[in-house]
Formats: structure tokens, C-alpha cells, sequence
């Protein structure tokens, strides 16, 4: 590997997806094609020092804990490299916001680690992967780029404030009031605020334990006539956490809050945030469930690290 190299992760997602037609970009099969044949259909990465590997190649909707493993200590060996410039991951839209925050928290980098992804899948007449790949090796390959990023539809955004907003449209993410960290414009980046600084995640653990089974974190919703059963169930199912995505302010139907009470006091951990696709729960001086400012994916991620690393999870064999 040369010197300021970037390293292309392939983990699957629609962006390698194929169809059946060019023209139906819903009937397809995420996860085909590799990487390196992403790259090739990129005029802009010849002649650039850009390796790539594939680290999985599956539809991100399956997403799981070893994957997460896998990619997160790849990164960090990566990123320890000095020959390495930045990363790049291309993956599957539906869990990459949570892939993005998973990576925020337990990476310290200094150098960009920027998620890509699709939302038409490479074979469709209206493909959006390569401009995407080519806007994320843009910003990976940009002088003073740090930590983990998410760019999609020419839009550089946060790992903890990015959600997907739409289930189909090409532009399908939004950062909410925060806002797109920059833009990528003819292959330049153009900030609107600055990087985030290394280790700003908080990095709660020094490394990604390998682990046969994360802990159990169940998310729940708040909604009108909410009734308490499913957290009775989830506690006999010996569930370690509960996320319950509130409504409003993280508001919860008496009946609902009256079990995670119950199930607090049984020493389950149990975090509210909020349906609310914008804003964060802001926590009262009477709550008594302790809230999260993420949104409900994100507090479980949160969640899950911190019994993690509390030593609350089945070691591997």
C-alpha cells in the first residue's frame, strides 16, 4: 500500500445491489457486486491510490454484531497506519445510521471514516452509488477530514445527529436541526461547519470485545392505549435493556411507563428517547426514567456499549 491511501470497505447494501430491470429500481438483490467493481465504474478514483476490501457483502437490513465487529477492528488497525489517509465503507442504507454512530463511538479518528451509501441499486438506469463512492473518496481524500462521517446525495453529515428520513428517494437522509456537516460539490468539499475532533464519541471502549451475543436491548414505542405486557414479556425473556421511543418530549402512556418502572426496579436498564424525527427529549427535574438525547437506534447502540463494556454480554467461544 502506498503512501495517503485510501481503503475502500465493501460490506454489501444496495449501492452493490443488481435488478431484474434497469428501470425498476425496487425489484433488486442488495449485496452482489464487489467492490472493486464499484470502484471501476468511477472515472474520478483512476490514477488515485485507492485499495479496496471486501469485508461482507450482505443486505445492511441484517446487519449484525459481528459484522460490527469485524468492520470496527478493521478500522481501527487501518486508521493506525500512517500510510492510510482515510476510509471509506460503503454499505446498505436502512441500518447506516447505526453502523455510522457505532463506529463514532468506539473510534478515536483522527482520519476520515466516511460511510457511503445507495438508494437505487448499481444496475438501475438512475444508479446513484457512484456518485455517492465518488463524493465519500472526495471527502476521505480532503486535508484536515477527521472522524466518522456519512455522505449521501452530495451531503456530508454527522454520525449522531443523521437519520434516513425517506424510504425511497434518492436524497433520503436528514441531521435534523443540526443540519449537513458540509456538501460535496464537482468532487469538493465545501464545510458548513467544522470536523469533529478524534475521540469525540466518547469512545467507551478501548476496543470492540469479541463476543458470541451483545446484550439484549429491545426497542419499544409509546403509543395511545400502550399497555405494559410486552415489557412484562421482554423481562421473563430476561432482556438487559429497553429503549422506549416516547412520544413528544419522551412522554410515555401511564400503563407503559407503570411496567418500566417495574422492570427498572427488577435492574433492567430502561432509556427513553422520542418518536420525533427532529429535536432531543429534554430530560425534567420529576423524570423517573433516565432520557437519551439519540434517537431510538442510536440509544440502544448507547445502550448495548455501555453493558458492553460493563462486562454484560455472552463471551465467544
Amino acid at each position: 500500500m502506498g503512501s495517503a491511501s485510501i481503503v475502500v470497505l465493501g460490506t454489501g447494501g444496495t449501492i452493490a445491489g443488481t435488478g431484474a430491470s434497469a428501470t425498476s429500481p425496487l425489484d433488486y438483490r442488495a449485496g452482489v457486486l464487489p467492490v472493486t467493481q464499484l470502484l471501476s465504474s468511477i472515472p474520478s478514483v483512476a490514477g488515485l491510490p485507492v485499495h479496496a476490501e471486501q469485508l461482507a457483502q450482505i443486505d445492511s437490513k441484517d446487519m449484525s454484531p459481528a459484522v460490527w465487529h469485524r468492520l470496527a477492528t478493521r478500522c481501527a488497525a487501518l486508521l493506525a497506519q500512517p500510510q492510510v489517509r482515510g476510509i471509506v465503507v460503503t454499505h446498505g442504507t436502512d441500518t447506516v445510521e447505526e453502523t455510522a454512530f457505532l463506529l463514532h463511538q468506539v473510534l478515536a479518528a483522527d482520519k476520515p471514516v466516511v460511510l457511503t451509501c445507495a438508494m437505487r441499486p448499481a444496475t438501475d438506469l438512475g444508479s446513484d452509488g457512484p456518485q455517492n463512492l465518488a463524493d465519500a473518496i472526495a471527502v476521505a481524500n480532503t486535508p484536515g477530514a477527521a472522524g466518522v462521517l456519512l455522505v449521501c446525495a452530495g451531503r456530508i453529515h454527522d454520525p449522531v445527529q443523521v437519520s434516513k428520513v425517506h424510504p425511497y428517494r434518492l436524497d433520503a437522509f436528514d441531521a435534523g436541526d443540526a443540519g449537513p456537516v458540509g456538501f460535496v460539490e464537482d468532487g469538493r468539499v465545501r464545510l458548513a461547519r467544522p470536523w469533529r475532533s478524534a475521540g469525540a464519541g466518547g469512545c467507551r471502549l478501548a476496543a470492540l470485545p469479541e463476543v458470541a451475543q451483545w446484550p439484549w436491548v429491545e426497542i419499544l414505542a409509546s403509543h395511545a392505549g400502550a399497555r405494559g405486557t410486552a415489557v412484562q414479556l421482554l423481562c421473563a425473556a430476561g432482556v438487559a435493556g429497553i429503549v422506549v421511543a416516547g412520544t413528544g418530549n419522551g412522554s410515555l402512556h401511564a400503563e407503559l411507563e407503570a411496567a418500566l418502572l417495574q422492570a427498572q426496579a427488577r435492574g433492567i436498564r430502561v432509556v427513553r428517547a422520542s418518536r420525533c424525527a427532529a429535536g432531543r427529549v429534554l430530560p425534567g427535574a420529576a423524570d423517573r426514567l433516565p432520557a437519551s438525547p439519540l434517537s431510538p437506534v442510536k440509544a440502544r447502540i448507547a445502550l448495548q456499549l455501555e453493558l458492553l463494556a460493563a462486562g454484560g454480554a455472552t463471551p465467544a467461544a
